[in-house]
């Protein structure tokens, strides 16, 4: 079901404004009204082309160099000051060179003499510039004074100030003669006190005049810096805007590599994350069947989603292919239903919730998946399950009312966290790591410090159980689901409610949960066999996907593949993309 399409190369630097014209002229913005919103999902489809993913690519993989390689981690430092020094953080660029004690070269340019000397220059304050040359600079030092001299000499030919060249020429340029450019350089600058213009002198044919010839000889300056200091002290030339260029190609390359190639070149706002086309799936891509009870669950594995985890009541979690969709790998152990996944960053191991009152840790980095580790502690089902930031921890909660955090290396509980009065049916880590959420069938929603195990803060507006929780990609904002027929957004600091969201089923007796999608849509489940888009500002559904035959479970967004994932009580799991021949 995967459409194919050319690979193109991309230019960040190009016409990145076109892009937000085009749309400035459509008049749009999410979050106005239904109408609205569903436009710019429209026009923002529009600018986007589907090819898939390329499987051949070559991936970031930890082994395309060693960060620990000595030599890696001094180009990096060498990188970051030079920024600093381009950017005007002198003292911090200092700092940085003094701690890491790495033999690069001094950033002459940033240097009191350095700066005073290019302005003089420019100035044309000789004297000045004479007082800074009578201190060693570098080694070829006289080379340089040859060509301050020369560039003060052609301004005295341009002034018509005859008697002052001569004099200068030779005072200050013949004991220097032997530095000339060329052989006939000095022989035409005695020409000069003859001729009516600079031109006439083969060598000054060129001469621009005095601005020019001032900004030439910095540029001089800083060339024979360069030079000097890329071999003194044993140091390594970086070459300009270093940092920024190799930035530049790590976008370029993430939007190469991505599934929605962009038609106009993409306008990115922030280096801290991956770049993601925003583009609304509307179509089912793929429909994974193989297990024999109705799937509780689903989720991309890692950051780059390359793989779909599912957990059914048939016992087995499976493994697919996001691209093409085919099962990897079958992983059997538990005794009872599998109610919830988790993977770690890396996508080399995930986590399984079940109704066996345990966790399980799967290795599935190998060409054959299996169990590293069975979690106990939990009496009853263990509904939900999620890796801590760090990938060394997870935290579980289930039916016997206790969260608990798991230390991965020892396999042993290291914190529980007591105060539900009812089974917590999801929880989840904060991005920080530092504050665990739970939701519970007691209606409500806990906030746990995750250090001391104490909970500050509690919310209780929900009428009926929560059924899932889930926190925005910077932890600001927290969507809870519940058997009150909504989903809610609130604000995580001010644990403030901003809206309702409705429109869906949520009310019998099954985890029905949402989450976050891109960085303003909202995407979750319902027992009507719909999944549904709302808009995270002004709450509005803005789709609903058709395709499952039953309950929908969840929903879950990756934002490298920039598709839904779904799983459902027909006993399937989807991926959903945008198709182009298809209305949003």
């Amino acid at each position: 079901m995967a459409s194919t399409g050319k690979n193109t190369s991309y230019d960040v630097d190009g016409a990145q404004g076109e892009l937000a014209r085009s749309l400035q002229a459509l008049d749009i913005r999410l979050g106005q009204d239904n109408g609205s919103a569903k436009r710019t999902m429209s026009a923002m489809a529009a600018t986007h082309n589907h090819v898939g993913m390329n499987p051949n690519r070559i991936r970031p993989t930890e082994d395309i160099f060693n960060p620990d390689d000595p030599h890696i981690r001094e180009d990096i430092i060498r990188m970051i000051m030079q920024y600093l020094a381009d950017e005007g953080y002198n003292a911090s660029q200092t700092t940085i060179q003094d701690e890491s004690n790495v033999k690069w070269h001094e950033r002459e340019e940033n240097t009191n003499e350095t700066r005073r000397l290019k302005k003089a220059i420019l100035d044309g304050e000789w004297t000045e510039v004479d007082k800074i040359c009578s201190k060693p600079l570098f080694k070829n030092q006289k080379s340089f004074l040859f060509a301050v001299y020369k560039q003060q000499y052609l301004e005295y030919i341009e002034h018509r100030e005859m008697q002052k060249a001569f004099t200068f020429l030779q005072k200050r340029l013949k004991p220097l003669e032997q530095h000339q450019k060329t052989p006939i350089e000095f022989k035409d600058l005695c020409y000069l006190l003859t001729t009516k213009s600079i031109h006439d002198a083969p060598s000054f044919k060129n001469w621009e005049g005095i601005a020019q010839g001032r900004d030439r000889l910095v540029e001089h300056f800083q060339s024979m810096l360069e030079v000097e200091n890329s071999v003194k002290d044993g140091s390594v030339y970086v070459p300009p805007n270093r940092l920024l260029n190799l930035l530049r190609q790590a976008v370029a390359y993430q939007i190469e590599v991505s599934r929605y190639h962009p038609r106009i070149s993409p306008i990115v706002e922030t280096l801290l994350q991956d770049f993601s086309p925003f583009v609304i799936p509307n179509a089912t891509r793929t429909i994974m069947q193989g297990h024999r009870g109705n799937v509780k669950c689903a989720e991309f594995v890692g950051t780059e989603g390359r793989s779909i985890i599912s957990g059914s009541s048939d016992n087995t979690l499976r493994i697919w292919d996001t691209e093409t969709g085919n099962c990897l790998h079958i992983l059997e152990g538990h005794s009872s239903r599998i109610w919830d996944v988790s993977s770690n960053d890396s996508g080399t191991t995930v986590a399984s919730a079940s109704g066996d009152s345990t966790v399980k840790i799967w290795d599935i980095k190998g060409s054959k998946a299996s169990c590293r580790a069975t979690l106990g502690g939990h009496s009853g089902d263990v509904y939900t399950v999620k890796y801590h930031p760090t990938s060394n921890h997870v935290v579980s909660g289930g039916y016997d009312k206790i969260v608990r955090l798991h230390d991965l290396t020892t396999g042993q509980v290291v914190k529980t966290f007591s105060g539900h009065q009812l089974a917590v049916s999801k929880v989840i880590v904060n991005p920080v790591g530092n504050l665990v959420v739970s939701g519970s069938k007691d209606n409500t929603i806990k906030f746990w410090d995750l250090v001391s195990g104490v909970c500050i803060k509690t919310i209780t507006s929900h009428l009926g159980e929560v059924t899932s929780v889930a926190m925005n990609s910077v932890g600001t904002l927290l969507l809870s689901s519940s058997k009150d027929n909504s989903n809610r957004l609130w604000d995580v600091r001010m644990t403030r409610p901003l809206r309702k969201l409705k429109g869906h089923q949520n009310t019998s007796k099954n985890f029905i949960r949402a989450g976050f999608a891109h960085n303003s849509l909202l995407v979750g489940g319902s027992e009507d066999g719909l999944v549904y888009i709302w808009d995270q500002e002004s709450g509005d559904i803005l789709q609903k996907l058709q395709g499952h035959e039953a309950m929908v479970y969840n929903a879950v967004w990756s934002p490298k593949q920039s598709m839904f994932v779904s799983s459902s009580d027909d006993r399937t799991v989807r991926t959903w993309y945008y198709d182009e021949k298809r209305a949003l």
